[in-house]
Parts: structure tokens; C-alpha cells; sequence
């Protein structure tokens, strides 16, 4: 599996878990301290994240990264 599918793969889980915990991209980028552009391209998979990114994501789903990972399938 190349870089961009993973990526794509981990930014339509973070947009699954985002859209399930009811938050716009706005507010839960605001939530976690980061730009909404930014975050929107996480979920667009454009992003190689960082493991403190990832943290950071994680932490406002109320999650832990390997879910996150498991559920990208990664």
C-alpha cells in the first residue's frame, strides 16, 4: 500500500468518527486547537500526520490512535 492510500485510508476513519461525534469540521478543529483547513485536508488524506497530530485527533474523538488505526484498517 502506497503513502496516499494510508493517508486516505486514516482521514476517512478521522472523518467517520468526526461525523459520528456530531461535530462540524469547524468546531472540532476548533476543539482540538487546530485550523480547519488544515484538519480538512487530514481528512482529505493530503496530510502525512505526525504522531502528535495524530494524538491530538485522537484525544478529541475520546479515542486512542491504534482505534483510529484499526479503524482506517491500517
Amino acid at each position: 500500500m502506497d503513502e496516499i492510500s494510508l493517508q486516505r485510508k486514516l482521514g476517512g476513519a478521522v472523518r467517520k468518527r468526526r461525523l459520528a461525534s456530531g461535530h462540524s469540521q469547524d468546531t472540532f478543529a476548533d476543539a482540538i486547537g487546530m485550523h480547519r483547513a488544515y484538519f480538512s485536508s487530514i481528512e482529505r488524506g493530503e496530510r502525512n500526520v505526525t504522531l502528535q497530530t495524530m494524538r491530538r485527533v485522537a484525544e478529541g474523538l475520546d479515542i486512542t490512535i491504534a482505534s483510529l488505526m484499526s479503524d482506517a484498517g491500517l
